[in-house]
């Protein structure tokens, strides 16, 4: 029988800048738009500015959230308190990468399993831009999964947050 070792935790991008930029002003926009969204609504749980980043046609394939603008305004207002805006995220951002239409962002998220111990493992979502704004995403949320703040999944910070 084969053993398994624990996975490795993925290192963590201290740059957030560097991974906005783009040599193509498009992709750099996008990416810039994605991470603001997740910094002033996610993050900050901001439902109410949601309108600048994200279109009131929005598809939504978490099948924990609603469809629409409105859909992801119910669902923030509903799993994470208001906080001050950051520069920068705190979530702990492994890469963010544009093509096309596309931004897809991928964080490390501590996990407990079913004796208490933490694991790591890697979240990913997908997000489509039109005309300037978030249109659609796609992530690996479950069903049966719970709704959570992804605030909730920070790693323990160095100064103590």
């Amino acid at each position: 029988m084969a053993s398994t070792a624990p996975a490795i935790v993925p290192k963590v991008a201290q740059d957030h800048e560097a991974l906005l930029a783009s040599p193509d002003p498009k992709l750099a926009a996008n990416k810039r738009l994605v991470y603001d969204m997740y910094r002033i609504v996610l993050q900050a749980g901001l439902a109410d500015r949601a309108g600048e980043f994200i279109r009131e046609d929005y598809v939504q394939h978490n099948p924990n959230a609603g469809q629409g603008l409105a859909g992801v305004q119910e669902y923030v207002r509903s799993t994470r308190p208001e906080r001050e805006i950051r520069d920068k995220l705190d979530l702990p951002l492994i890469h963010l990468m544009a093509e096309g239409d596309y931004v897809m962002t991928s964080f490390v998220r501590p996990e407990k399993d079913q004796n208490g111990q933490t694991y790591y493992a890697t979240w990913f979502d997908l997000y489509r831009i039109a005309d300037g704004k978030i249109a659609e995403h796609w992530d690996p949320m479950l069903k049966s999964d719970p709704r959570i703040d992804p605030n909730d999944k920070r790693l323990p910070a160095e100064d103590g947050r």
